[in-house]
């Protein structure tokens, strides 16, 4: 058998499967009498084959009275579950109606803003309709519909990014609502809006992917870096944008020191971008200047003790790093 192969079904039109939107199941079957569910399922059936039939041969399909029939149809027009046409009934499309009832415009909105929001509305009925095809198979629960939402209106993604945001999780094979939000949270927090955004986030991520294993070899470590480290590391590649070359000058200081943790170095690599140090230069100048403010101390420590002590309270955690 070759690698790769197509998968065909074999599959009677006759026994052919009619399928039911989780929409209707999950938003009207609970009020829906089991009789008009009975005339919506058949017609669902029917439509299939795009077939006409009348009010009579619809109540002997479904062992109904006309009457009865007559009120199922009522009952799902007035639900705008169908839409009568001049010619009988026309299905509507559940999902289609669910997605305009979440993006539905405010009346108090000007054409303008209408239109605007109108256009945004279709971007995200395109992508959601994506998502539904390509994550899901065309059957996606009514409650991802929500979810969806409620990404868009809690982050601001825009369309790119949501379906993004349905592909990493997919392909970490992760699809469920926990791990979606938590990733969902942590792009937020780093600031991605649009898939500019994202590919600049990426583009550190990776960077820093690379630092670490880098920091690990310096360290000699046997080990990959725990949660907590690699923390420590994303903080200083990805918030502060410092690179290997500046971090190195922390790891080479502090390697020499007994009982130093990471904990000490963020403390280091905070202070730096504290006071916007961004180059190897402007730290090597600051950590000479502290060097200099420490030997003044030292050489007039007897003039006022009680200066020297704060002063020595004030440095000793940090600045004893340039030392």
């Amino acid at each position: 058998m070759e690698d790769d192969m197509k998968i065909t079904t074999n599959t009677s039109l006759l026994l052919a499967d009619t399928p039911v939107s989780d929409i209707f199941i999950s938003e009207y079957l609970i009020d829906a009498h089991g009789d008009y569910v009975k005339v919506y399922l058949y017609c669902l059936y029917l439509a299939k084959f795009d077939k006409e039939i009348t009010t009579l041969d619809l109540a002997k399909k479904t062992g109904l009275q006309i009457d009865r029939v007559k009120q199922a149809i009522d009952y799902l027009t007035n639900a705008e579950i169908v839409i009568p046409t001049e010619k009988g009934i026309m299905l509507c499309d559940l999902k289609e109606k669910e997605i305009n009832r979440l993006y539905r415009p405010k009346l108090s909105t000007t054409p303008e803003e209408a239109e605007e929001k109108l256009e945004r509305n279709k971007k995200r009925s395109e992508v959601i309709t994506a998502i539904n095809n390509t994550f899901f198979q065309g059957v996606m629960n009514t409650a991802w519909y929500n979810d969806i939402a409620t990404i868009f209106d809690k982050y601001s993604f825009d369309e790119d990014v949501v379906y993004s945001l349905f592909r990493y999780c997919y392909d970490k094979h992760a699809l469920h609502k926990k791990y979606l939000f938590a990733v969902a949270e942590g792009w937020y927090g780093q600031g991605i809006k649009d898939l500019n955004d994202l590919d600049n986030y990426y583009q550190k991520f990776e960077k820093s992917k690379q630092i670490k294993k880098q920091i690990c070899k310096k360290l000699g470590f046997t080990r990959n870096l725990n949660e907590y480290e690699e923390a420590y590391v994303d903080k200083w590649t990805m918030e502060f944008g410092y690179d290997l070359t500046l971090i190195e000058l922390a790891l080479k200081r502090t390697t020499s020191k007994s009982n130093i943790g990471f904990e000490y170095i963020d403390k280091i690599i905070t202070d730096w971008n504290d006071k916007n140090l961004r180059t190897q230069d402007e730290i090597e100048e600051y950590s000479k200047q502290v060097k200099e403010k420490y030997s003044f101390i030292k050489q007039n420590k007897d003039t006022t003790n009680a200066y020297v002590n704060k002063e020595q309270t004030e440095y000793n955690d940090l600045d004893r790093f340039y030392m």
